[in-house]
C-alpha cells in the first residue's frame, strides 16, 4: 500500500494554517489528504523556484499523479508545478488565486503602505476589516498579528520594495478556480476572466457565495463538496480518453 497521499494541501503561509484545517477535514472523508508546508526564513530571499525544487523532489517519489490544492500563493505554487510536470497532477485546485496569479492580500498592503501615510499597525487593522467584514476588536487585534507573522513568514512575491507580476498561465491538467463573491482580494472578475485558458471538458470555475478571501474556512463543507465532485468528474473524464485511446488502438 502506498504511503503517499491521493492529494496534496500546498500551504506557504505557516500563519493562516488554522484556516485551512475546516476543509481538509472534510476532504479527508473523500480522500487520503497530505499537507505539504514551505516556511520562509527571515534571512533567505523570497524565491519560488526553491519552493518548486522542494516540492517536486517530494513529488517525485509518488508512483502516480496526485491532486494539488492551495489557497493564494499556495495555488500560484501549484499552478507553477502543473505547468512544469502535468504528468505528474491528476487535477490542481485554485483557492482564492486570481487569472492574474500573484495577486495576493501581501499586494494590496504593500501597495497601501506606499501610497498612504499610515503605520504598518494601522493598514494591518484595515486589511482585517477588508478580510474578515467587521470582526470584533479582539478578533482584529489578533488577526493582526497573524497578518504581521504572514509577511515575516510566507513565501508571497512581494515586498515594500517590489511587486511580482505574472502573465496569466495555462495547464493542460483538469483545473478547478474557486473564490468568493465578496472577496476584496481576488474580485469575482479575477476569477471569471480564468475560462479564457479553461479547457471546458475539464475545467470548472465556482465562486462562493460568502466568506471573502478565507471562504474556504467559513464555507468548508460547501467547498469541500465542490472538489469533491470535482474529482470525481475528472476521474471520469480520464477513464473516458483511455477507453478512447484503447478503441483507436484496437484493444
Amino acid at each position: 500500500m502506498s504511503l503517499f497521499p491521493d492529494a496534496l494541501w500546498l500551504n506557504v503561509s505557516p500563519a493562516f494554517q488554522g484556516f485551512n484545517r475546516p476543509l481538509l477535514n472534510h476532504l479527508s472523508q473523500h480522500a487520503a489528504i497530505g499537507h505539504w508546508e514551505y516556511a520562509q526564513d527571515l534571512d533567505e530571499p523570497t524565491s519560488l523556484d526553491t519552493a518548486l525544487v522542494l516540492l517536486h523532489d517530494y513529488l517525485k517519489h509518488h508512483n502516480r499523479p496526485i491532486h494539488l490544492l492551495g489557497h493564494s500563493t499556495g495555488g500560484l505554487l501549484g499552478l507553477l508545478y502543473a505547468r512544469q510536470h502535468p504528468e505528474r497532477v491528476r487535477s490542481l485546485t485554485l483557492l482564492s488565486v486570481g487569472v492574474n496569479p500573484t495577486i495576493d492580500w501581501q499586494m494590496h498592503y504593500y501597495t497601501q503602505r506606499r501610497l498612504l501615510p499610515c503605520d504598518q499597525q494601522r493598514i494591518l487593522r484595515q486589511m482585517v476589516h477588508g478580510l474578515l467584514g467587521c470582526p470584533s476588536k479582539d478578533v482584529t487585534e489578533t488577526f493582526v498579528k497573524l497578518l504581521e507573522q504572514d509577511l515575516y513568514q510566507s513565501l508571497s512575491p512581494h515586498s515594500l520594495f517590489r511587486s511580482t507580476h505574472l502573465l496569466p498561465i495555462s495547464v493542460s491538467v483538469p483545473l478547478l478556480v474557486c473564490g468568493s463573491v465578496d472577496d476584496m482580494v481576488i474580485d469575482p472578475n479575477q476569477l471569471r476572466d480564468w475560462q479564457q485558458y479553461f479547457d471546458q471538458s475539464i475545467s470548472r470555475l465556482w465562486i462562493c457565495p460568502g466568506g471573502r478571501y478565507f471562504f474556504h474556512y467559513f464555507y468548508a463543507q460547501l467547498v469541500s463538496e465542490q472538489i469533491a465532485n470535482f474529482w470525481g468528474a475528472a476521474a471520469l473524464h480520464q477513464r473516458s480518453v483511455i477507453s478512447e485511446e484503447l478503441l483507436d488502438l484496437g484493444v
